[in-house]
């Protein structure tokens, strides 16, 4: 049984940097339908769940300094590829597509959560948070509305549960369907000669330099220091039962980093690097204080997720008849919000190499109002729990 706090971080870090290893070199099938990240959370899981360590005083002052820490630095690197300007390239169709997905899918977890909350146990709305933040744009939002609003580690497993199964089965439905585009278009009378030329117009910035020391060493100083002022700022703001001191540092943290992504540190390569590492050890010190027997409603938040593409899918064939959208926008809409980043190109890719740079582009728009979003709706999911 582990007890030191430094072996606790060091086993945390193995599990995390393997399963990583694993999934880039061995190529297993299981990688095909559980990300990496997912492998993660479940493995750590495993080994909380067996005992491997004890929630100690000293491994819990490990877990708290160590994720109170963190999380701001993890935020602020994956936002600073974010930049708002080169989201005018995609046009006002594109973006208008991409908000009315963010906005259906608050409207399916507002909507989901009226009718079976009921259902769930007290404080459920908090997990539903986060896996709208998730929804909305990426793990690392969804482990930053996790710490805003204090979900507790052992309601994450139900997060990271539907994340991995309705979303597996939702980008395969996706996928399935871009043969029958030219069809879907005809339905919704939709015009799509601008496609391509979006697509090879569209300028990424994209890094000038490879990773390198000194950049590496920057960012990761840059990332620390943005944590310590977020951190003593947060204390000095208005506080309430949903706006915490967490939560501000959340919020501090973003801004931050949306304002950086538009500097020259935008564009210094390894910021995602960086904080991918830092977000892969984030999962695994959620995972580790969270234990299977805990998640006894798990089929319960799976029918849940499912209803919450169902209302999101419906909403979007709808706007998609009176707007005349095509399919390519309206799914890669769709995925960059529920995907993220990791898919949302796959998706694009599927239709025509040449737009896969609006995918990116999508995702990266749904890393800056991810954590927004899916606060916002917590506070909605709250007022309904009562």
């Amino acid at each position: 049984m582990i007890e030191n706090g430094f072996a606790y971080i060091t086993v945390l870090i193995v599990i995390a940097s393997l399963v990583v290893y694993a999934q880039e070199y061995y190529k297993w099938k299981i990688f095909e339908y559980l990300p990496a990240i997912v492998i993660i959370y479940f493995t750590a899981m495993v080994f909380s769940t067996l005992g491997v360590w004890q929630k100690s005083v000293e491994i819990t002052a490990t877990y708290k300094s160590v994720k109170s820490n963190i999380l701001p630095a993890m935020i602020f690197l994956l936002l600073l590829h974010a930049d708002l300007r080169q989201i005018r390239a995609l046009g006002i169709k594109m973006v208008f597509t991409f908000l009315l997905a963010t906005v259906s899918i608050a409207i399916g977890f507002i909507g989901m959560f009226a009718f079976l909350e009921h259902l769930f146990e007290p404080d459920a709305w908090r997990a539903f948070s986060a896996l709208c933040g998730s929804w909305m744009g990426g793990t690392a939002n969804m482990v930053a509305i996790q710490s805003a609003l204090a979900v507790p580690d052992s309601k994450m497993g139900y997060a990271l549960l539907i994340d991995s199964i309705n979303y597996s089965v939702y980008i395969m439905l996706l996928l399935a369907l871009v043969p029958l585009a030219h069809r879907f278009n005809h339905w919704s009378n939709a015009d799509t000669s601008t496609l391509e030329t979006v697509g090879q117009k569209l300028s990424l910035a994209k890094t000038t330099e490879a990773i390198s020391f000194h950049s590496l060493f920057l960012l990761l100083g840059m990332a620390l220091l943005v944590s310590v002022i977020s951190q003593t700022i947060a204390p000095y703001l208005p506080i309430n039962n949903f706006v915490t001191t967490n939560t501000w540092v959340v919020i501090i943290t973003t801004i931050i980093g949306i304002i950086f992504a538009m500097t020259p540190f935008g564009k210094m390569a390894g910021s995602s690097e960086l904080g991918n590492i830092l977000l892969y050890l984030m999962v695994a010190l959620i995972a580790s204080r969270a234990n299977f027997s805990e998640l006894t409603q798990a089929p319960l938040y799976v029918v849940a997720g499912f209803m919450i593409i169902a209302i999101h899918g419906i909403i979007m064939l709808v706007f998609a008849k009176i707007f005349k959208l095509d399919l390519f926008t309206l799914g890669v809409a769709s995925l960059a919000n529920i995907g993220g980043v990791a898919s949302a190109p796959i998706l694009a890719g599927a239709y025509s190499k040449s737009l896969i740079p609006i995918g990116v582009l999508m995702a990266m728009m749904g890393y800056i109002l991810g954590t927004f979003g899916g606060l916002a709706v917590g506070k909605a999911m709250q007022m309904i729990a009562g």
